[in-house]
């Protein structure tokens, strides 16, 4: 038996433009002071530390884990390296010398957030023939200003940058994104890799929704209540919550978390942990049933005896491992008829956590004081991070009450694959023309078409803004790297607005894919570089070793007891072939011919992000594995297989699919799945069979797959 595969995914492209003032994401402002005197970053041979503050830190920001102006300049040469290929060490020093950037720390107070407050990231640059320096308000303005400098860099021609000045400081304190890891696990290395991709336009908040479930039909048995999908993402050993995870394998333990915070935090992102409850509470009360509330098997009954000592064990046994001045509690979509609960429930935790932890709490806006008669409102120290219109006025339910609100206003929500509502990516359009006069959007606005329910633009109760992304149908309606494409091309944008920048839409996609194609310490993309677009090709045709015909140098390695002869790779059980690569982004065709041996299913493929396997010889059982869940395939746009049988010329397309859906609503079916090439194994576990012809090209196009199909498909039968 022959089957032939031509697997591609698809991605845009968006040329590069130019500026006549100094463009970034966000937007700096630079005063030229003479057009003749330039200095080029090629000649840099030192970045300077100022030793009176290598160690000092900033302890205005969000995070209890600060680096130092050393460790920020430190991270600063690293990305030199990796962004514009550039070697510059970092040292200690009393003062700039020729060809060196000097890092320094000034008077905070010449730095002013929108509402005319002294913020500890801004930063300034001086520019001369020199060299540079950037002093910043605090060690994390500092490391702002060094975001611009490697901008600059990528955009300049040949690394020159014109002399003059730049003051900036961020008008809003909370910028970034939030990511519903509650519904959809998210392995450790893709938190960090994403925080590094905020870090690049100077954003510095990562919220992750730590626990949550799909939702729940009430008219499910008790049982089925009991087994419906939910998790809790953080894994302790303590005895006080054993049992509460039931996903270990999809987790984090305390060293996982540390390890994400201190990537983060390294890079001036701060992770904003939320444990949801008393509402969207279905992982407590699967531990606890008896806490649940009778109307609602989702909901915490606050008032039976055990609930609040439940939750204050959870959080007590958990708030150690959280490094961010400001917790979240959830608190959200809970019962009308439950608001005097709810508040107490509120009010008692906010207490719990600020007398014990000594940390802030923040909540989703859901109950407005207006709602409340004769009973307790919620502390006005509890910040309330709004989404919805329908639960509350941000300006005259909140704001106008003294309290501080994060606009997350569901404008910009996201629904991971699919919803009646929502869209899955962000909306390009509404970030640049979403204010009530067209104009772009900021924090401060709240409400596209009203602008009176938006507070001045320098309203000191406006804490920022973030996007949300939420995955309502659960882990495995759609892959992790579809979370990144969902805010891979607006978040950047949505930075500039919440900075404070004036970004305009057609000077954002003239710079974004250059600025993109430099951001260091991640690799989300998956971009693999390539002499031609030819990234991979094995023949097999020389006996006993794996060469690559493609001119890049990616030699295979045999493991095992394969064997390479005539033109065939013989996969044995337990065998493998290794390559230098891990994973290929979108915008790829994987071709590859092969003939099973054996009716035992086996990996044909992994890497990094994915792996492809067969089952009992029959090409119905073909899979694409990502995030622990298997995908199979019918026509459409996303990733697809091409089959060509031994028996029959007769060519099938199939796409790689998710059908979605839960118990209270109809199912979805078909919805594509963007899943990455797995490249970096041959084999390795129980396949057995042969294989020909491994092609990996750089490109879904139209002639990329005739050229695959010409190499494996259109010949002569597998022999």
């Amino acid at each position: 038996m022959r089957i032939a595969f031509a697997i591609t995914a698809v991605s845009l492209f968006f040329p590069l433009g130019t500026s006549a003032r100094w463009l970034g994401i966000p937007t700096v402002p630079f005063v030229e002071s003479d057009p003749k005197e330039t200095f080029s970053l090629r000649q840099l041979k030192y970045i300077i530390v100022d030793t009176k503050y290598q160690n000092t830190v900033d302890t205005e920001g969000e995070t209890l884990i600060p680096p130092s102006l050393r460790s920020f300049a430190s991270t600063f040469s690293d990305d030199l390296f990796s962004s514009l290929d550039l070697k510059v060490p970092a040292r200690a020093g009393e003062a700039a010398l020729p060809n060196s950037i000097f890092m320094t720390i000034g008077n905070s107070s010449h730095y002013l957030d929108a509402a005319g407050r002294p913020t500890s990231e801004g930063y300034s640059i001086n520019i001369t023939e020199d060299g540079i320096v950037i002093t910043g308000a605090s060690p994390l303005g500092a490391f702002w200003g060094t975001r611009s400098i490697l901008q600059q860099g990528v955009l300049s021609n040949g690394m020159q940058l014109s002399s003059g000045s730049a003051i900036d400081a961020s008008g809003w304190g909370v910028r970034g994104t939030f990511l519903d890891v509650g519904r959809h696990y998210y392995p450790p290395e893709f938190l960090i890799e994403m925080c590094s991709y905020l870090s690049f336009f100077k954003q510095n908040t990562f919220h992750l929704h730590l626990s949550d479930s799909p939702g729940l039909n009430p008219a499910l048995t008790y049982e089925e209540k009991l087994d419906f999908y939910s998790a809790f993402r953080l894994n302790s050993p303590d005895p006080a919550v054993e049992d509460l995870n039931k996903r270990a394998n999809e987790s984090y333990s305390q060293s996982d978390f540390e390890d994400i915070q201190q990537s983060c935090a390294s890079r001036g992102v701060t992770i904003i942990p939320e444990i949801e409850a008393p509402g969207h509470a279905l992982v407590i009360n699967q531990w606890k049933p008896e806490l649940a509330l009778d109307t609602d098997f989702t909901l915490l009954n606050i008032s039976h005896p055990g609930t609040i000592p439940t939750m204050e064990t959870i959080w007590g046994t958990l708030l150690p491992w959280f490094h961010s001045k400001t917790v979240h509690l959830g608190a959200d979509e809970y019962s009308s008829s439950e608001i005097a609960d709810y508040n107490l429930y509120v009010n008692t935790m906010h207490t719990y956590i600020g007398q014990n932890f000594d940390k802030k709490v923040r909540i989703w806006g859901t109950f407005p004081p207006s709602k409340i008669v004769n009973e307790m409102n919620i502390n006005h120290n509890v910040s309330i991070q709004h989404w919805e219109y329908f639960e509350a006025n941000p300006y005259f339910d909140f704001m106008k009450n003294g309290y501080h609100v994060l606009n997350t206003d569901d404008q910009f929500y996201i629904v991971a694959k699919w919803s009646g509502s929502y869209p899955q990516k962000l909306n390009i359009s509404l970030i640049f023309h979403g204010a009530p006069d067209g104009g772009p959007t900021a924090p401060y606005i709240f409400d596209k078409s009203n602008a009176s329910n938006n507070p001045p633009h320098d309203s000191p109760y406006v804490l920022g803004q973030m996007p949300a992304l939420w995955n309502d149908f659960g882990p495995n309606s759609t892959s992790v790297i579809e979370a990144y494409y969902a805010l891979r091309e607006g978040l950047p944008a949505l930075g500039d607005k919440q900075w404070g920048g004036d970004l305009l839409m057609h000077e954002y996609f003239s710079i974004f894919e250059t600025l993109h194609a430099a951001i260091p310490g991640q690799h989300l993309d998956r971009r693999i570089d390539s002499r031609t677009n030819t990234i991979l090709s094995y023949d097999f045709s020389s006996t006993g070793t794996v060469y690559d015909k493609s001119g890049n140098g990616c030699d295979g390695t045999i493991k095992r007891d394969c064997s390479v002869a005539d033109s065939v790779l013989t996969l044995r059980m337990g065998c493998s072939v290794t390559t230098p690569l891990t994973s290929k982004g979108r915008n790829y065709t994987l071709a590859f011919s092969v003939r099973p041996t054996s009716s035992v299913p086996g990996t044909l493929f992994s890497g990094s992000a994915s792996s492809l396997l067969t089952g009992n010889g029959s090409i119905s059982n073909v899979m694409l594995i990502t995030g622990g869940n298997a995908y199979s395939n019918r026509i459409d746009n996303a990733t697809y297989l091409s089959v060509t049988p031994s028996t029959t010329s007769e060519e099938r397309v199939l796409e790689f699919t998710a059908t979605i859906g839960d118990y209270s609503n109809s199912f979805i079916w078909n919805n594509p799945m963007a899943i990455e090439a797995p490249v970096a194994v041959i084999g390795g576990d129980n396949f057995q069979g042969e294989m020909k012809k491994v092609t990996l090209v750089d490109g879904a196009d139209a002639k990329y797959v005739e050229f695959v199909k010409k190499l494996v498909i259109g010949v002569a039968p597998y022999e």
